[in-house]
């Protein structure tokens, strides 16, 4: 039997909706020095297929890895967590 393959999946907030049908998310991590033990931030900025315009900036989402759907675009819009709150 064949099985798919575990995706990724991230969580970030969305610093750009600007694209049709693309958005940029900022992911956080802390991760642990291989050798001193220090934990660190990094950052990492993803382009996000959303395929239905749903995610606006400040939205805190959810993001899966997927195919590659263009050159940058290898993830997709899974779900939104949290809205922005509206000026």
């Amino acid at each position: 039997m064949i099985t798919k393959a575990k995706r990724e999946v991230l969580e970030g907030v969305v610093r750009s909706s600007r694209g049709d049908k693309t958005i940029t998310v900022h992911v956080s991590m802390v991760v642990r020095h291989p050798k001193y033990g220090k934990y660190l931030r990094r950052d990492r900025v993803f382009r996000v297929h959303d395929e239905k315009n749903d995610a606006r900036e400040g939205d805190r989402v959810e993001i899966k890895q997927s195919r590659p759907i263009s050159k940058s675009k290898r993830w997709r819009l899974a779900r939104v967590l949290v809205r922005a709150k509206t000026v």
